[in-house]
């Protein structure tokens, strides 16, 4: 029972802080622009989420392994996109 609630804490932090990147990519996306992100704290953000992966495998915490993979999969498409937009324009 007690393991059970603290899933759903897990669950719930991993669902909020990966939608928290949906509005700046969206934006991103609208805009083409990405000025007003942050290149180096993607570059460090992105190997933090990194290691929060290998964490999350090696405790087998699904909730912190789903989280940050597909907060991976967004930052590195922010990051990608804010490379491509300085180019561009």
């Amino acid at each position: 029972m007690y393991s059970t609630n603290i899933e759903f804490f897990g669950y719930f932090a991993a669902i909020l802080t990966t939608a928290a990147f949906l509005p700046q990519l969206i934006k991103t996306l609208k805009t083409k622009k990405a000025d007003d992100v942050s290149l180096i704290t993607l570059i460090m953000f992105i190997c933090g989420v990194g290691s929060w992966i290998i964490y999350g495998y090696a405790i087998s915490s699904f909730p912190i392994l789903i989280a940050n993979i597909i907060t991976l999969m967004l930052n590195t498409f922010i990051l990608i996109s804010k490379i491509y937009y300085a180019r561009k324009y």
